[in-house]
């Protein structure tokens, strides 16, 4: 289902990345952590398809919603113009989403680069104990959230690949030294495929519940189309699984990272 909902917000918050507030009743109130919106960036034939994005956080008192994307292509490079008072061709939400927590446990998140944005509406929707995340970025310039992370949790981890803010390398080293420590009940994880892979067999072989949030281009959204096909393990086989409609989000052990 699509509609043209209203543009209430537009900003730039950071070199290349860019958030779009959206005034939409159903999806504010309808929408889950890990779903996502397909939104057409362009009325024209440039950029015909439809670009797949993660919703960022939700408002219902308000009905409006979040979402946050990279300026990387043809289509996003159109999507980057929307300003307030424009209206939007969004389609949504859709996918599956995460598994919430109960309220009396332990959650870690897991994100990288454009990765982070379906996690901070996972945070801001569960009920916790406590909540960790754990933030990669490639340099403090790129830093995009931190301090509604930092509202949204318990603990605030972020590394940069330079080391120009917070631990210098790949998340996923923090990430695994606390681990060794602490035992979370439940682990969310959404970015590159080697860090999410490397936190799914972290989680794994520790018998954590590891749920995993897939990015992946997309045609349709809706899975009448096989772009979005991700290597499932079937049995002793393997099979494929629409991203849009079996996923985003997969438990970790269903998933084979090639």
């Amino acid at each position: 289902m699509n509609f043209n909902e209203l543009v209430q917000k537009s900003e730039m918050l950071a070199e290349d990345i860019y958030s779009l507030r959206i005034r939409s009743e159903r999806i504010a109130q309808e929408a889950l952590p890990g779903q996502f919106v397909n939104v057409r960036c362009s009325n024209g034939l440039d950029a015909y398809l439809r670009r797949p994005i993660s919703i960022c956080r939700v408002d219902p008192s308000n009905n409006t919603y979040d979402i946050v994307f990279m300026k990387k292509g043809k289509g996003t490079n159109y999507l980057c113009c929307f300003t307030e008072g424009d209206f939007i061709d969004v389609m949504g939400p859709l996918g599956n989403g995460f598994t919430l927590p109960e309220k009396n446990e332990k959650v870690a998140v897991v994100g990288g680069g454009i990765g982070i944005f379906p996690l901070l509406f996972l945070l801001e929707m569960c009920n916790a104990s406590k909540k960790t995340a754990f933030l990669g970025f490639q340099t403090a310039e790129s830093i995009v959230l931190k301090k509604d992370f930092e509202k949204a949790c318990t603990e605030l981890i972020i590394s940069t690949d330079d080391g120009s803010l917070g631990f210098k390398g790949f998340i996923t080293e923090p990430f695994i030294k606390w681990l060794k420590s602490e035992k979370p009940d439940r682990v969310y994880t959404c970015g590159p495929l080697p860090m999410m892979n490397i936190v799914a067999e972290s989680c794994l072989s520790q018998g954590i519940f590891c749920q995993v949030s897939m990015e992946q281009r997309m045609g349709c959204g809706i899975g009448a189309c096989l772009v979005c096909a991700c290597k499932v393990k079937l049995n002793d086989d393997y099979d494929y699984a629409h991203v849009c409609k079996d996923g985003p989000v997969f438990p970790a052990q269903r998933l084979i990272f090639d």
